[in-house]
């Protein structure tokens, strides 16, 4: 079974975010970039894949440059090769684009996407690059089987969990709880040296129209000051509810 895990670049969750050049660019000074989460997950049930039942195991990235350390990475956690596709990821369906190319290159039987990823939590290119590659799609994995060419997922719903059968080749939008925490694993020394001569290719991108485009950032706006309140009265509480705090 041949499996590619899609990795996005995203910027940890701790770091400070600001913008640039009136708002409509993201100020990557200082900030620490990781593995998408959702990603994370799906890298680690592959490689669950690769050690019980043989598979190998492909990342891929759509990035600049910038974007290898974090392959690099994947690599280190044991990856069989990588593959960055020279573009910049600015929107959902081109990255799809890209992304359905390399797999229909590589002949992959299953394919490993995040749910989303943190930065713009679009969700979307998951579903559009099962579509593009006539393949089945199941979103929101929290387990995943496969045995020959039938897999069965687990995925969550409003209220609850749905077991589904499916064959492959497959796409599946990953989550929390398609592997445990304590399973995701931490590159040793043993594995960050064999990543450095583990194949790391450059492919070029297809053409691919973007239909959407970012045209400015926003912060949240501040936390207001907080206001303690010492009354038992109750008819006071709720006065200052509905008059200062506007929340009924």
């Amino acid at each position: 079974m041949k499996i590619l895990v899609c990795i996005s670049h995203v910027p940890d969750t701790t770091s400070k975010i600001n913008f640039t050049d009136g708002d409509t660019k993201f100020d990557t000074n200082g900030v620490q970039f990781v593995i998408n989460p959702n990603d994370e997950f799906g890298l680690t049930r592959a490689m669950w894949f690769k050690e019980k039942q043989g598979a190998s195991v492909d990342v891929v990235n759509v990035g600049g440059a910038e974007t290898e350390p974090t392959l690099r990475k994947a690599l280190a956690i044991g990856a069989d090769s990588a593959i960055r596709v020279n573009t910049g990821a600015t929107d959902g369906f081109a990255v799809a684009k890209q992304l359905a190319k390399v797999v229909n290159e590589g002949g992959y039987d299953l394919v490993i996407a995040g749910r989303e990823s943190i930065d713009y939590n679009g969700g979307m290119v998951p579903g559009m690059l099962a579509s593009l590659i006539d393949a089945n799609f199941v979103t929101n994995c929290i387990h995943l089987e496969v045995d020959g060419t039938t897999a069965k997922a687990v995925r969550e719903i409003d209220g609850g969990k749905e077991t589904v059968t499916t064959s492959l080749p497959l796409v599946i939008g990953g989550q929390k709880g398609l592997v445990e925490e304590s399973d995701l694993r931490i590159p040793n020394m043993r594995g960050i040296m064999m990543a450095r001569k583990k194949p790391l290719t450059i492919v070029e991108p297809t053409d691919a129209n973007e239909e959407t485009k970012a045209t400015s950032f926003e912060k949240p706006a501040p936390k207001g000051a907080v206001k303690l309140v010492e009354s038992d009265n109750i008819d006071e509480l709720v006065s200052l509810l509905h008059n200062e705090a506007k929340v009924i």
